[in-house]
């Protein structure tokens, strides 16, 4: 039986996506070894894996992950208040699958959408 996943994301710098998730978007480090070349953070249910990949064109990369929250309306206000850039394509709005949803690229372009059921 399936119970979780984990999504793998590129980095290029890791002292980077760790600022960003931990210090932008409320992300705190898990486990307690830190491993070179490799991060790991959990928010709220969800965790989110980063390998190096220092030599990553990030105009190149196609690396995304959805996150399925309960709250976005909440979560997409508190990361505008905290002058959190989201993507110029992905402001909160309702989709046409049922959806509100937005999104952001992380500093390796990774795209990261939040969405909740209308």
């Amino acid at each position: 039986m399936l119970t979780n996943i984990h999504p793998k994301l590129p980095m290029r710098d890791k002292a980077i996506t760790r600022e960003y998730y931990i210090n932008q978007l409320g992300f705190h480090e898990f486990g307690s070894a830190d491993y070179e070349g490799y991060l790991m953070v959990e928010k709220d249910n969800i965790q989110i894996h980063f390998f190096e990949f220092k030599t990553l064109d990030p105009k190149e990369n196609y690396g995304q992950v959805y996150i399925r929250t309960d709250n976005i309306e909440t979560f997409y206000q508190t990361l505008l208040d905290n002058k959190i850039r989201i993507h110029p394509n992905g402001y909160l709005e309702a989709k046409p699958w049922g959806q509100r949803e937005f999104s952001l690229l992380d500093p390796d372009h990774n795209l990261l959408t939040f969405g909740e059921s209308l």
